[in-house]
């Protein structure tokens, strides 16, 4: 997601109009509707597409094709799809395969032996370029084809890391791999008192956080976690976290013009 964001950023600052495009996994709307973050909930429109709205309009679909075209209706130049590279039913122009430097491709094998959804031959053939994310501590690149445009990205913390610099927290995550957050509030200089992970997209209830944030009571600690997480937690508990926000910034921004260059200047 926060590549998807970095991507239509950096089309709006080219006057582009973008609208994202997203199945909405999790929620329970079926679309196509353009999400509005004043209104709709986690449990309507999932998680991701709260945090796409607040870049650029956001539809969520589970037929694509319907998806794109209220899209287009609505005002759209270019769709940015977060979660569509393995649906077939629209044409890419561009298709950016995300891996997460610490854990690559895996065991490589497929579901439900390993993480795949497909040959991973299969579904390079059809990348336009690969965004390693983060230091690649698996040699990612061993398994790249050669000619396959290779691009680097970090996640910097927003500013309110700044406040948890020597800090006790308790943090919790439901997320993808929840270590990763872990590990940026330990590189931040922030000291860790408890910790909670929670599967991805964790529907949190009020019971789920009160003993959390009771736990960070009674340990002096700032009660911490992600912006995804935060969309799913309760409106008055969510009042009392502290939000560590990330944005991902490119190590060299070059061959990310290269690839955008066609859509940039029509």
């Amino acid at each position: 997601t926060p590549i998807a964001i970095a991507v239509a950023e950096r089309l709006q600052a080219h006057g582009k109009t973008v609208h994202f495009l997203t199945r909405g996994y999790g929620g329970n709307e079926h679309g196509p509707l353009l999400v509005d973050v004043n209104q709709h909930t986690f449990e309507q429109v999932g998680d991701e597409p709260l945090l796409l709205a607040r870049t650029a309009p956001t539809w969520v679909a589970r037929d694509r094709v319907k998806g794109a075209e209220a899209a287009v209706v609505g005002g759209a130049e270019i769709l940015v799809m977060d979660d569509g590279f393995q649906n077939p039913t629209l044409i890419k122009d561009l298709s950016l395969v995300v891996v997460d430097g610490g854990f690559g491709f895996g065991n490589r094998r497929l579901l439900p032996a390993g993480p795949l959804r497909e040959p991973l031959e299969r579904g390079l053939a059809r990348a336009s370029g690969v965004v390693v994310l983060g230091r690649d501590r698996v040699n990612v690149g061993e398994v790249l084809p050669p000619t396959l445009p290779r691009l680097t990205a970090w996640l910097r913390p927003g500013l309110e890391a700044e406040s948890l610099v020597g800090r006790n927290v308790v943090a919790f995550a439901g997320i993808g791999r929840p270590d990763k957050f872990l590990s940026t509030l330990k590189d931040l200089g922030a000291r860790i008192m408890a910790w909670h992970p929670f599967a991805d997209h964790y529907p949190y209830a009020a019971s789920d956080i009160q003993p959390i944030l009771d736990e960070a009571y009674a340990l002096h600690a700032v009660p911490v976690t992600t912006a995804k997480d935060a969309v799913r937690l309760p409106k008055d508990q969510r009042q009392q976290v502290t939000i560590l926000t990330v944005k991902a910034v490119w190590d060299n921004e070059e061959p990310l013009t290269r690839l955008l260059e066609p859509f940039l200047s029509s």
